[in-house]
């Protein structure tokens, strides 16, 4: 994609991200706030052909395989196996933040749903040890990636429970191994 111009293939990406997401955005609304967001800058000067063709360039380029696979379901099925199932919005919560990170692009959505878990397991003192031992799952795999979500939320100061003091999250970070 480097013989492209990223200006044009960034919002071709989002076309069709929002179309694989049945979320559709019309290409001409997509073009319309280009042009009004960046109307000083003729670099970002697209119509919609230009948005329709580099489509069908990204669609080859991912040899129209458009499946996209969510941590979701099976942080739900993993939550009801442990029968943690009062974690659920606390976790969701954290599946949501992955989605600012690149970890949906780097590992499958079922270890990013443990990291989830993890976290929130340990966030609310649930001792899940013997349910994440029967799994047989790479710890090791499960905590770096719980380290990675860590790090974005002191990275960025968030707070993963809305009000919960950074106290609460230091513990947990002390519990981590360093990334391996």
């Amino acid at each position: 994609m480097t013989e492209y111009d990223p200006r044009l293939v960034a919002p071709t990406c989002l076309y069709l991200a929002s179309k694989v997401e049945e979320s559709t955005v019309q290409a001409r609304l997509l073009v319309f706030y280009i042009k009004k967001m960046c109307a000083s800058d003729e670099k970002y000067r697209f119509e919609i052909k230009d948005i329709l063709e580099m489509e069908m360039k990204l669609l080859e380029a991912l040899d129209y395989y458009l499946v996209v696979y969510h941590p979701y379901r099976p942080l739900l099925q993993l939550l009801q196996d442990a029968g943690i199932t009062d974690l659920t919005q606390f976790a969701w919560g954290l599946v949501n933040d992955t989605y600012k990170m690149d970890l949906i692009l780097i590992h499958p959505p079922y270890m990013i749903a443990l990291a989830c878990i993890y976290i929130a397991s340990v966030l609310k003192d649930k001792d899940t040890t013997l349910w994440f031992e029967e799994l047989r799952v790479d710890m090791n795999v499960v905590k770096n990636i719980s380290m990675e979500v860590l790090d974005f939320y002191d990275t960025y100061k968030i707070d993963p429970q809305r009000g919960l003091p950074e106290d609460k999250i230091s513990p947990v970070m002390n519990k981590l191994p360093a990334k391996a």
